[in-house]
């Protein structure tokens, strides 16, 4: 018969906030924890499993027997099993043998807070800890600057496994070899942030992440836990931000995993209507049960405190917050109220972000949240859910509509692209080009492009300009930098090799370009979620599909002026009225020869003159490249 030392890390007031959902820190007592009893080394386990009749650890260091190494039950109600196993220690792969009073089955559960986990398809917890060295001091000290809603946040979406491949191996690049090649990238091509698709241990590599089963474990796929802070270590040493994708939505129902833990429902809601994702085959979170919740949040401060992550974007919001989302009458009951607003899960959205930004009030978090649910991005003080952004999905439908359709046809459809504006300052938005508008016969984003090939670039070139110049922060997925062609396959590589070719350097360095121009003009990031920072100069050129408009920053003198021309005509002698006198600079255009396009430029400086247009004092003429964007700035 193994040892079980009766051992704990809980104290009584750890106990009282476990029961009371308050404890933001669990990953600090449940778990495997290595620790030095009265001079012998081993390991402390604790597991929450209220509805077990027994639980046993079992492992590499007795054979798996379920009979070798029997946790004790606390005393207390609190359903947590604990004990110090001598001799158990780094390395040791285990799993927890669950019988259940509720079912009597011997259940096998990976742990739910294992800090590493064995490499799919095997499912076994490690024991694990480390020392790793941080070398970011620099980079947390002045986060809050880089992580300022007042400073540029252009995201560059990646899916780690698919980014670039090591394709005589078969395999991605481990997190030491993207803490080298993805990191310079990113650099290069001057974004200011990196999110990674959910990196949380997953079974099934088709869910891409979003089906986790190690919410504690960054993914064995590419190496060791402190690799992946290496990986995170070295974007902070460039000054870039890393964002996660976290999903607190639904988690698969694999054996191993948090479904039925003990028998019981125990981290899902008993009712299917509300703990059961139809579209996903997967379970929901029960939002209302205290435990859960500080299991939940305690995931999120986790990935903060330990890997020194910079914001969550929260995954499927909607679904959180909605107990109709993608249910049909008669498979969902409505609240106390009569309403379809799971009231829980919004109190738990709320003391989320209340605690995040209590404990580190210099990173973000984002929701992708695809509804007019009001107050997304506004304080919880004020009656809001308390996220840092909300993605803009309207402004990305509207956007790809409209530039799939052929020139021709885009002056009946001025109003979709104009659109955005008239809603653009109710949330302080993220404008997306992500992973889920490249998927699916959707195609690739120059895919939808009309015309020809020279078209289609200069059509994505007009896109992207017309985002970035756009009040919101911005997110692009990998691949879209480079327009690839193909959709994304996440089992394979991105097209690199389209890079042998002109129109895709091209393009490529004006992305560069254009993340240049938004983090050094003031104007397109001082004031993005605000009417302040942006004003039509004209939106109604519906025959020549032009639109214009300023972007302001704290400083007049940092105002610019946007012109695009979403038609395949060059127009000349085009007259636009201003409200101030002054010399013209031609600061950006994505015509230039260098991006692929005719060069229809405006080098020399332009002077206003004093002629009266659309009720401005001023105005001044200059050319507009077909499908193209100017940006001026008074000298």
């Amino acid at each position: 018969m193994g040892n079980v030392v009766a051992y704990s890390l809980f104290t009584d007031f750890d106990i009282n906030l476990f029961k009371s959902g308050k404890h933001y820190r669990l990953y600090e007592k449940l778990g495997s924890h290595c620790v030095v009893l009265e001079g012998q080394s081993g390991t402390y386990f604790a597991v929450w499993a209220p509805s077990a009749e027994s639980v046993s650890v079992i492992g590499d260091f007795n054979y798996w027997n379920e009979e070798e190494h029997k946790l004790n039950v606390r005393w207390d109600a609190s359903g947590i099993w604990e004990g110090f196993i001598p001799h158990v220690g780094k390395g040791s792969t285990y799993k927890y043998k669950i019988h259940s009073k509720i079912t009597s089955e011997n259940i096998e559960k990976a742990d739910p807070f294992a800090r590493r986990c064995e490499h799919p398809p095997k499912t076994a917890s490690i024991v694990w800890e480390d020392n790793y060295n941080w070398k970011d001091e620099k980079w947390l000290k002045n986060r809050w600057e880089k992580n300022s809603l007042k400073s540029p946040f252009s995201v560059y979406e990646v899916h780690l496994t698919s980014w670039k491949r090591k394709v005589e191996e078969n395999r991605s690049l481990s997190y030491f070899e993207l803490a080298e090649d993805l990191v310079q990238y990113v650099k290069k091509m001057n974004f200011t942030h990196v999110e990674f698709m959910p990196i949380m241990e997953y079974p099934y590599d088709p869910s891409w992440g979003y089906q986790i089963t190690g919410y504690f474990a960054p993914t064995s796929r590419l190496g060791y836990p402190e690799e992946f802070k290496y990986l995170v270590d070295k974007f902070h040493e460039n000054e870039i931000g890393v964002i996660l994708d976290w999903v607190p939505s639904h988690f698969p129902e694999d054996a191993h995993g948090l479904g039925k833990f003990d028998g019981s429902c125990l981290y899902e809601h008993p009712d299917l209507k509300k703990g059961y994702h139809p579209d996903w085959k997967s379970l929901i979170f029960n939002y209302g049960r205290n435990e859960v919740r500080a299991f939940l949040i305690s995931n999120a401060l986790f990935w903060l405190d330990h890997y020194h992550i910079d914001g969550l974007r929260v995954d499927a919001v909607a679904s959180i917050i909605y107990l109709d989302y993608s249910r049909e009458e008669g498979e969902w009951d409505a609240n106390i109220f009569g309403g379809n607003e799971n009231l829980e899960a919004i109190s738990f959205v709320k003391e989320l972000n209340e605690t995040v930004y209590l404990n580190y009030p210099d990173v973000q978090t984002i929701a992708e949240e695809s509804t007019a649910f009001p107050m997304v991005s506004k304080p919880t003080s004020i009656g809001g859910l308390g996220f840092g952004m909300k993605w803009m999905m309207g402004w990305m439908h509207d956007t790809l509509n409209y530039f799939s359709k052929d020139t021709i046809y885009r002056k009946y459809h001025q109003n979709e692209i104009t659109f955005s504006l008239a809603y653009m300052f109710t949330e302080n938005f993220m404008l997306p080009l992500s992973h889920d508008e490249v998927v699916y016969g959707k195609k690739s984003i120059i895919g939808r492009m009309p015309g020809d090939e020279w078209q289609r670039f200069a059509n994505l070139r007009v896109l992207y300009g017309y985002m970035f110049t756009h009040p919101g922060t911005k997110l692009l997925f990998m691949g879209n930098e480079i327009a690839q062609y193909e959709e994304w396959d996440f089992q394979s590589s991105l097209d690199w090799n389209l890079l042998e070719f002109f129109p895709h350097i091209n393009f490529q360095n004006y992305i560069s370009d254009l993340n240049l121009l938004y983090k050094k003009n003031n104007a397109l990031h001082d004031i993005p979620f605000t009417q302040d920072g942006f004003e039509w100069i004209r939106y109604d050129d519906n025959e020549n599909s032009v639109m214009s408009y300023y972007r302001k920053g704290d400083n007049e003198k940092d105002k610019l002026i946007v012109i695009c021309n979403f038609s395949t005509n060059t127009l000349r002698d085009y007259r636009i009225g201003v409200s101030q006198e002054g010399i013209l600079e031609e600061i950006f255009n994505s015509d230039a020869f260098k991006y692929g396009g005719s060069n229809v430029v405006n080098e020399i400086p332009i002077a206003t003159e004093a002629v009266l247009f659309h009720n401005q004092t001023f105005s001044f003429i200059t050319s507009l490249p077909p499908l193209g964007i100017s940006v001026y700035k008074y000298q």
